[in-house]
């Protein structure tokens, strides 16, 4: 049996206390400032970007001059050096969308702190709710215990733990593990094919009439909340001096603001995972539309000389096209999907909205909200506007523009011809 390496991330909550809390938000913002040095150092030197060999040699010289420099573990200094290398990389690279380095904001970045030995972190399972490990300069921390890591506990799962990543959420530190494993090659599967339309009103509609719908993320306490504090932020604002440093109160209000709409991402989320193992573990091949979610998502306010129009009404969609996060579906659809053996295809999007997947007869006024009525009077089809969607999604398989999966699998995707139902 073939085996391959399969490197996944596992995300647990860690439970520190106020030292370890300051401690690992000194090393955030080291790193953040040592990127911002590496960044200078490299874009402001005549004639060529500087060699790694340059680059490391400076920041052992920083290190031994700069006192704030040493809060900052020496293994996460050079992980800062290869991240840093490696978005030049991308940047340079004609096929990824990485855009130039830049200097990191104190406000704006993302806090985080590489660990990437795994052999340091020393994991041990407390109890059944609990884990404890190891974090260079903050010392033994527990950490929220959800699922069992490659190699950490006996007669766990088989494999192991690489490295660990620190990343400060609005609801405190988490600790992302990187886990490898060798598992058997996936092999293409029979199964069911399926076509899905990702909308708004019905979160997904599958081609086989049902649909996964959720709830509010949110409920309605929550919400109110939310917009209570929003308020309050605005009413903070006016009183604030232009120019001058954010106050304290508006910052915690900010907090927990942050903390309300990360706990909705949370859930979505959740919703996504659930979702899409489910969909992975009954079909074989999922076709979805390619959109363009960037595109679709672009203010309508327009320009001075050109305003635009239903803007406020555009704002709307935009919001609700965001909250549903189609893009992260489709991400993790396809890696479960091919774990399994199965296929992701993508295939063009324009007109699978508005066209009879019966006759079909295609016409933009055939939909109304989620109804549609075809207007050909041979046919005369009435049924769920998504479902139809998702059937012309489904039948338009032999015209993809990409998979994922198997590669077998797409090539007899791709001979099937649209048909109807």
């Amino acid at each position: 049996m073939e085996l391959v390496k399969q490197t996944r991330a596992h995300v647990a909550r860690l439970d520190l206390s106020t030292a370890q809390v300051a401690v690992l938000d000194g090393q955030a913002h080291t790193a953040r400032a040592l990127w911002n040095l590496l960044h200078e150092y490299v874009t402001f030197r005549q004639g060529r970007l500087a060699s790694v060999k340059d680059c490391d040699a400076a920041i052992r010289q920083a290190r031994r001059e700069i006192d704030w420099i040493g809060q900052l573990p020496a293994q996460a200094a050079q992980a800062v050096l290869k991240t840093y290398r490696q978005a030049w990389a991308n940047f340079f690279d004609p096929g990824h969308p990485a855009k130039r380095p830049s200097f990191k904001s104190r406000v704006r970045s993302r806090m985080a702190v590489d660990v990437p030995q795994g052999r340091d972190l020393n994991i041990v399972r407390l109890n059944r709710r609990w884990g404890a490990v190891n974090l260079p300069k903050a010392g033994r921390v527990r950490f929220r215990w959800t699922k069992d890591l490659p190699g950490a506990t006996k007669g766990g799962p088989a494999g192991r733990i690489t490295g660990a990543r620190l990343v400060k959420e609005a609801d405190g530190w988490h600790i992302v593990f990187r886990a490898e494993r060798q598992v058997p090659a996936p092999v293409s599967r029979p199964g069911p094919q399926v076509g899905i339309d990702r909308g708004i009103n019905v979160a997904l509609a599958l081609s086989d009439g049902t649909t996964r719908e959720h709830g509010d993320w949110l409920a309605s306490g929550e919400k109110e909340h939310l917009r209570r504090l929003e308020k309050k932020s605005a009413r903070q604002r006016r009183t604030r001096t232009p120019g001058r440093p954010t106050s304290k109160r508006l910052s915690r209000t900010y907090g927990q603001i942050a903390k309300a709409r990360a706990t909705a991402k949370r859930r979505a989320l959740d919703w996504q995972h659930q979702t899409t193992t489910e969909l992975a573990d009954t079909f074989s091949v999922v076709v979805v539309e390619d959109l363009k979610i960037a595109n679709m998502v672009r203010s309508a306010k327009g320009t001075i000389e050109q305003p635009g129009r239903n803007v406020t009404q555009k704002a709307g969609l935009n919001r609700a096209i965001a909250g549903e996060a189609w893009g992260r579906t489709l991400t993790l659809l396809e890696y479960k999907t091919r774990d399994r053996g199965g296929l992701v295809v993508k295939v063009p999007a324009p007109g699978t909205s508005q066209t009879c997947h019966q006759c079909g007869h295609r016409d933009a006024a055939c939909r109304d909200g989620t109804r549609f009525s075809c207007a050909n009077p041979v046919c005369g089809w009435t049924g769920h506007a998504d479902t139809n969607a998702a059937i012309n999604i489904r039948n338009a398989a032999g015209t993809a523009v990409s998979g994922r999966g198997d590669l077998g699998a797409a090539r007899s995707v791709k001979r099937q011809p649209p048909r109807a139902v």
